[in-house]
């Protein structure tokens, strides 16, 4: 087999988490195989290969670490456009798969392509994909899998599963709704199969180890609430004998935190504490969202070195409030970021995402500090990569590390005149200088082209399943229109319930 004779970029600004952010140096990066095997100046090492590496001129472009989207979904990615800001509780019975019937492999396949084609767009180079397949089916394993593999992107793949069902958990609906309507309701959390879901996911990972070169794996309880004590215990074990981290949503809603106080007395209401008593709080673990949070649970969170994810885009549009950023940051608690599902933040676009981080905090805590432009791209880089389970192999361009990045160009106004890097990353651009994407050592996008497959073949794929997925989304919008005033009233209770903490920027939160 011919051998990869490897890629030089030559000359480009290159960014240095621990370097100079503003004006990063210039240099050369060396690709071999799938790592980065130098940073600098490289011409000799380059020079001396046995055969001369395909050679790129970024004169004109700053190479940046490639994104970790550390909190995503791709089940919904058609149904970006769909709603309007709603409430969260609203949401899960508009978007979540327990709502559809099951769907063709073709729209598995084109879901997956079209999401990850996004993320691509936007530089990023890994996606830890919490992904819900309901009713479950082993062949849409498959298809999901083998449609990372073809487009290139690097994934940490974990099914989501619970093993309490929504309309049990959710506070206040069997309370406001009426009994008649409440069969209507049995569509936001399913549980996962028949089957033990830790048995399942289990048996997946150990049957496709080794199958895709960049895919890893996780465990997807899909939050406290809605997982008992045994299910909780049973993951804490699988992910220790198997060294596999775990994925959960916690406290993204008022409704979810409120849930905690009614449902775990006997952890002072706390979900973490929950958590904790099942083994699972530490480096393994990844907290999406944690919107709620309150100071005891934040030093608990920092004690243990469990990892946070935050999503401010989707939990914007959700109405579920503003994360306390800054206070994961101050108590040095590792934290990721997101993108979330296509439906509430109808986009993969990192630099939404940039910029709300390093903004939004100020809402609510207007003081001068952190978050700097420099934290919004650690978390979308190095805290995702640890976040994920990947610490040391991503997020940062370093010899030895794995070769995944994006090359932006210069001469796009949002970088014209360059003041600072890291500012103007997260507060000017919008991902339209996003050039060429190298995932694996192995150019995935370049000239904003796909390399790895035909961009036109998704779009046809992605049409020829839309008017059943549409047919489907009309019925459940009418099957719902006569509830939603019992939800608002469910979900004003959650809001009136007083927590200890407020995530909303006004006063009567």
């Amino acid at each position: 087999m011919d051998r990869n004779p490897g890629i030089l970029i030559k000359n480009a600004m290159i960014y240095d988490h621990n370097g100079d952010t503003d004006l990063p140096r210039r240099g050369d990066i060396l690709i071999e195989g799938n790592r980065i095997a130098a940073v600098g100046d490289v011409a000799g090492q380059a020079n001396s290969a046995e055969r001369p590496p395909q050679t790129i001129d970024a004169s004109d472009k700053l190479v940046l670490p490639g994104f970790i989207n550390a909190h995503y979904h791709s089940h919904d990615t058609l149904l970006k456009g769909c709603f309007e800001t709603i409430p969260l509780e609203f949401w899960i019975l508009n978007a979540l798969p327990p709502a559809y019937p099951k769907r063709s492999k073709e729209e598995v396949r084109a879901r997956t392509l079209i999401g990850a084609l996004e993320c691509i767009r936007y530089g990023i180079t890994t996606v830890q994909d919490m992904l819900t397949l309901y009713p479950f089916d082993r062949e849409h394993v498959d298809v999901v899998l083998d449609a990372y593999d073809s487009i290139g992107l690097r994934v940490v793949f974990a099914p989501q599963f619970s093993d309490i069902r929504g309309i049990d958990r959710v506070p206040n609906w069997k309370e406001e709704i009426p009994p008649s309507y409440l069969a209507r309701l049995g569509f936001s959390v399913e549980p996962f199969s028949d089957l033990h879901p830790v048995d399942v996911v289990e048996g997946l990972y150990l049957s496709h180890r080794g199958r895709h070169p960049r895919l890893t794996w996780g465990l997807a309880p899909t939050s406290p609430e809605f997982c008992t004590p045994d299910l909780l215990e049973r993951i804490a074990d699988v992910s220790s004998r198997h060294r596999l981290p775990v994925f959960t949503h916690i406290n993204e809603s008022k409704s979810m935190a409120v849930a905690g106080r009614v449902y775990m007395p006997e952890f002072n209401g706390s979900q973490v504490e929950y958590l904790g008593h099942a083994g699972l709080l530490g480096p393994s673990l990844a907290l999406a969202h944690s919107v709620w949070m309150t100071p005891r649970e934040i030093e608990m969170l920092a004690q243990t070195r469990t990892n946070v994810v935050v999503n401010p885009v989707g939990n914007l549009k959700t109405k579920s409030g503003i994360p306390p950023i800054r206070e994961f940051l101050e108590a040095s608690i590792n934290v990721g970021l997101g993108c979330d599902n296509c439906s509430c933040s109808d986009t993969q676009n990192m630099f939404a995402a940039l910029h709300l981080f390093a903004s939004l905090p100020a809402v609510t805590n207007p003081r001068p500090g952190r978050p700097f432009a420099s934290d919004a791209i650690h978390a979308a880089t190095l805290g995702g990569a640890r976040a994920v389970g990947l610490e040391g192999q991503v997020g940062a361009l370093r010899p030895g590390m794995k070769a995944d990045l994006s090359l932006l160009e210069l001469t796009e106004p949002s970088f014209v005149p360059l003041n600072s890097v890291a500012r103007q990353v997260v507060f000017t651009e919008s991902g339209a200088s996003v050039d060429t994407v190298i995932v694996d050592g192995k150019i995935v996008m370049a000239d904003r082209r796909m390399k790895t497959i035909d961009e036109s073949e998704i779009r046809e794929a992605v049409a020829a399943v839309m008017p059943g997925l549409k047919a489907d989304l009309d019925i459940i919008e009418q099957r719902l229109q006569a509830v939603e005033p019992y939800l608002l009233k469910a979900w004003m209770r959650s809001w009136e319930t007083d927590i200890g903490v407020n995530r909303y920027a006004g006063a009567d939160g």
